[in-house]
C-alpha cells in the first residue's frame, strides 16, 4: 500500500504536536512548581486536594471559633475573680463588724458606705461586656443582664461553638449560675419536665412526696446579701451581720466552682487547637506529597523533551521529501 503525502505530513504533525505538548506540560510544572495543575494531571490526587483544602478551611473555622471561645471565657474568668474579691472583702467585713465590742455605731456606718461600693462594683461586674455582648446574660446580650437593684433579666442560655468536628464547648457562663448558689428552673423547664413525666408514665411514691415536701436548701444572692450585710450595719443587727458569713461562703464556693468550670473548658479548647495544629500539619504533608513536582525530575524530563522536540523538527525534514514544484522552483 502507497504511502501518501498527506500520511507523512500527518505523521510529522502529531508528532511534533505531541512533542509540543509534553514540554508546555513540564514548563507549567517547572514554572508553578506543581504537578497537578488541573483534574486532568491527576484526577484522583485532585480529588483528594480538594478534600484536603476544604478540610483546611473547616479546621480555620474551627480555630477561629476557639479564639472567640477562649476570649470570651478568659473575660468571664477576670470577672469572677473580681466577684470572689468582692466576695472575700464583704466576708471580712462581716468577720469585723460581728462583734459588738470591737466596733461602734459610727465605725458600722462607715464600713456599710464600703459594702454599698461593693454591692455597686459587684453590679457593674456583673454588666461586665465584650464590645457589645454582655458576659453574663446567657442569650439575652443585648442588654445588662443586671438591674440597678440587684435583680436578674438575662436567661440560662448558653452559646455552644464547634471547635472541631462535632466537639462543641459553651463559651459563657449564665449569671443566674453565677450569682446564685443554686441554679434556678423557669417555668418552661418545670412545663417540659412534668411533660416528659407524663410521657413517660413516672408516679411519685409518698417517699417521692415527702421529700418534695421537705425544705430545700434556701437559694443564697450575692446581691441580696450585699444589701443584708448594708442593713445590718447601719441598723447595728450583730445577728443579721453574722448570719451573712456562711452564705458569703457558699457564695464562694459557687464562684470557684464556675472558674473551676471555665478552666476545664480552656483545657478542652486548648486540646482541640493542639489537635486542630497536628492536622494542619498532616494535611499540608499529604498536599505536599499529591501536588508538589519533583524539579530535579521536571527539569532532566524538560532537557530531555526538547531534544526530543528538536529531533522531531531536524526528522521531519526527511520523511517530508521534495516535491516536482520544489525543483521547477
Amino acid at each position: 500500500m502507497r504511502v501518501t503525502d498527506n500520511t507523512n505530513y500527518g505523521v510529522v504533525r502529531d508528532s511534533i504536536q505531541r512533542s509540543r505538548s509534553r514540554m508546555e506540560n513540564l514548563q507549567t510544572q517547572n514554572a508553578t512548581l506543581k504537578k497537578v495543575n488541573k483534574p486532568s494531571d491527576d484526577p484522583v490526587g485532585a480529588a483528594k486536594l480538594l478534600e484536603v483544602r476544604t478540610d483546611k478551611v473547616n479546621n480555620e473555622q474551627y480555630q477561629n471559633n476557639s479564639k472567640l471561645a477562649e476570649s470570651n471565657l478568659n473575660n468571664t474568668d477576670h470577672a469572677l475573680e473580681d466577684l470572689s474579691e468582692i466576695v472575700m472583702r464583704a466576708k471580712e467585713i462581716a468577720i469585723n463588724q460581728s462583734s459588738s465590742a470591737s466596733s461602734t455605731h459610727e465605725s458600722r456606718v462607715g464600713v456599710a458606705e464600703e459594702v454599698k461600693q461593693l454591692l455597686e462594683r459587684s453590679i457593674a461586674t456583673g454588666n461586665r461586656r465584650i464590645g457589645d455582648r454582655y458576659i453574663f446574660g446567657g442569650f439575652k446580650t443585648d442588654q445588662p443582664p443586671i438591674d440597678s437593684e440587684g435583680r436578674y433579666h438575662g436567661d440560662q442560655g448558653e452559646m455552644m461553638v464547634e471547635i472541631g468536628r462535632e466537639v462543641y464547648i459553651g463559651m459563657n457562663i449564665p449569671g443566674i449560675d453565677v450569682f446564685n448558689t443554686q441554679p434556678q428552673v423557669s417555668g418552661d423547664q418545670k412545663r417540659i419536665q412534668q411533660q416528659e413525666e407524663k410521657e413517660e408514665g413516672t408516679e411519685r411514691t409518698p417517699a417521692s412526696e415527702n421529700e418534695e415536701s421537705a425544705p430545700s436548701t434556701p437559694n443564697v444572692n450575692l446581691f441580696q446579701e450585699l444589701k443584708a450585710l448594708r442593713i445590718g450595719l447601719l441598723t447595728g443587727d450583730v445577728n443579721l451581720i453574722r448570719g451573712t458569713l456562711d452564705r458569703f461562703d457558699d457564695l464562694q464556693g459557687k464562684i470557684i466552682a464556675c472558674r473551676s468550670k471555665i478552666g476545664s473548658r480552656m483545657s478542652g479548647i486548648q486540646g482541640a487547637a493542639s489537635t486542630m495544629e497536628r492536622h494542619t500539619v498532616t494535611n499540608a504533608q499529604l498536599t505536599s506529597a499529591i501536588e508538589d513536582a519533583d524539579m530535579t525530575q521536571v527539569v532532566s524530563d524538560l532537557a530531555k523533551e526538547e531534544t526530543v522536540f528538536k529531533s522531531s523538527l531536524a526528522s521531519s525534514k526527511h520523511l517530508i521529501q521534495p516535491t516536482l514544484l520544489d525543483f521547477l522552483r
